[in-house]
């Protein structure tokens, strides 16, 4: 009775629908294209070729430059709307098994906060291909901080922001030292240089990211003390702040080729990522 009882619970666990899956995966690659692309940019200004270190939103003007631009901004924005998807059908019915202890409640709140900021990424890429938004508008944590700080609590709500990303940060160090991540993946069905490439891409990549993601929820920790917006940096100052260290132009280079290999990782797991509800087997 309990063996059949387990067996329809994991037959029912397991049905996601495999367009879902598809849509999932697309996401999972946007990601990465985007990652990549960072890394490439920033590697670049690290040797001291193509100009400035750039975020999110300066990749994409980067890409509107090229010649089908516009196409690759479209599908840049297509593939996050899914990755977005995806990470809220996570948060929202836990095909991980995270539970809903403060462990696995912490997990599934960091898939919307996630889903959040691709959004962001996503309507950048939409405004950009559309010829809208082009002008700048100033820096984006600048104006979240500020509206933030101009709420009832606004200090601490933008406190707790920033110890939620330091935590986040430092969750994808600890998961690039342990490769832990490998469990995500369905290893039975890659070869073992695919293996290897994971591992590799996926260890530096996500010690890259948790430096970057600790250094963007510090800056967000010293806006709520003083109460300056301008204290708001993302992906763009931190890599200029790691970059005035010394032998800074020699850390950016390594971090930046983290964040690309960062972006090879999530085009693999794009492609062997474990989807099935329940635990990876």
């Amino acid at each position: 009775m309990s063996t059949s009882m387990t067996r329809t619970k994991s037959t029912t666990k397991e049905d996601i629908k495999p367009w879902i899956r598809r849509f999932a995966r697309f996401g999972y690659m946007a990601k990465g294209f985007v990652y990549v692309v960072i890394g490439i940019l920033a590697f670049m200004a690290a040797i001291g070729v193509g100009g400035k270190t750039t975020d999110t939103k300066g990749m994409l003007r980067s890409l509107a430059t090229l010649p089908f631009g516009a196409v690759l901004l479209w599908l840049t924005a297509a593939g996050l709307i899914c990755y977005i998807l995806w990470v809220f059908l996570k948060a929202v019915k836990d095909p991980k098994d995270k539970g809903s202890d403060a462990k696995g409640l912490a997990n599934r709140a960091m898939y919307i906060l996630s889903g959040i900021i691709y959004s962001g990424i996503a309507l950048n890429a939409v405004q950009i291909a559309m010829n809208a938004g082009s002008s700048g508008g100033g820096n984006t944590q600048e104006t979240l901080s500020a509206k933030l700080l101009s709420q009832p609590f606004g200090q601490w709500i933008l406190g707790a922001v920033g110890l939620a990303i330091i935590g986040y940060g430092l969750n994808e160090l600890y998961g690039g030292v342990t490769t832990n991540f490998m469990g995500k993946f369905h290893t039975g069905m890659m070869d073992d240089h695919e293996k290897k490439l994971a591992r590799n891409s996926g260890r530096l990549g996500l010690v890259s990211r948790g430096i970057v993601l600790s250094l963007i929820g510090y800056f967000f920790i010293q806006t709520a003390i003083t109460a300056n917006p301008e204290k708001a940096k993302g992906l763009d100052e931190a890599l200029s702040e790691l970059a005035q260290k010394p032998f800074g132009q020699w850390i950016l280079g390594i971090v930046s080729l983290g964040l690309l290999l960062y972006g090879t990782y999530q085009i693999i797991r794009g492609r062997h990522e474990n989807m099935s509800f329940g635990k990876v087997k």
